[in-house]
């Protein structure tokens, strides 16, 4: 019955985390950053199987040893750093870049984009700081006044467009989901929060809701399970094109356009093996119905 229980709950993005603790203020390193965040995904997929192989006891064993490293809140200590202006600034910089068209035509104006941000872990990041943006900031573990503690699956779907958002960023949040399924669920959740609709009067024309993707480089390059083509069609499935992409050596940067609104129209897209390989990694997204 345990077992049932903690199953279902790895569906949300808050059980697919750790337990936290205080974190550190200590300076981290560049290397340290990487080992640390590393460390935490090795030790949240181990967890993942043993959940799956029933085993509880190693379930705990491993819980305690993520809290032992400092959980959740040193997590988002190494994010913090790694998007630090010494080390590449923050993703959404690339976000308003690409939206300088759209945002241009706004300028002149009192209207505002609708941003949802999950994942958010500062409040004085390039959205936040572009007065075109109006940004709802969630995470699960807030460290600002400014950012809703919320864990994205278990905020309650909009029911009318005022609820909804023009924009939505994932910034390194998909990878962190613990399941392929989950992740599928998580992309698919994204569409009802998108919405086209603007307010009488608003100057752009013909605009396209879109979300901001951003996963670490290997996660496509190098995934057993997932390609660059097979991401496009399994995100085609689901009412999204690709717009935009931006690659460095860390990060994959992508704007895709919601265009699916109203239908449901699902295919299902199963963990297949693509690219054989000792080296490789498991990163995969499931669309189930």
């Amino acid at each position: 019955m345990t077992v049932k229980k903690n199953r279902k709950r790895l569906a949300l993005l808050s059980h697919g985390r750790p337990p936290t603790v205080n974190a550190t203020s200590k300076r981290l390193s560049s290397t340290a950053t990487r080992n640390l965040i590393r460390s935490h995904h090795r030790l949240l997929k181990a967890r993942e199987k043993a959940v799956n192989d029933c085993d509880d006891d190693l379930v705990k064993s491993i819980e305690a040893r993520i809290k032992e490293n400092g959980g959740l809140e040193s997590y988002q200590l190494a994010s913090k750093a790694g998007q630090s202006l010494e080390r590449g600034g923050d993703s959404s910089r690339v976000l308003v870049d690409w939206m300088s068209s759209t945002l241009s035509q706004l300028k002149r104006s009192s209207f505002k984009l609708r941003v949802l941000e999950v994942g958010a872990l500062s409040t004085q990041n390039a959205c936040s700081r572009n007065r075109i943006m109006d940004v709802t900031k969630i995470d699960l573990h807030s460290q600002e006044s400014g950012i809703l503690q919320q864990d994205f699956m278990e905020r309650p779907m909009p029911t009318t467009d005022d609820e909804r958002f023009h924009l939505i960023s994932l910034s390194l949040v998909l990878n962190y989901v613990p399941t392929a399924a989950g992740r599928g669920d998580m992309l698919k959740r994204c569409g009802a929060f998108l919405t086209k609709t603007l307010l009488p009067g608003c100057p752009l024309s013909n605009f396209t809701p879109c979300l901001f993707l951003v996963l670490p480089t290997a996660c496509i390059n190098n995934s057993r399970y997932l390609t660059e083509k097979q991401l496009q069609e399994v995100m085609a499935s689901i009412g999204f094109n690709l717009l935009k992409s931006k690659e460095t050596s860390k990060l994959i940067y992508q704007l895709w356009e919601f265009n699916n609104h109203g239908q449901n129209n699902h295919k299902r897209y199963s963990k297949a093996l693509l690219n054989p390989g000792a080296a490789r990694n498991n990163f995969a997204v499931v669309i189930n119905d």
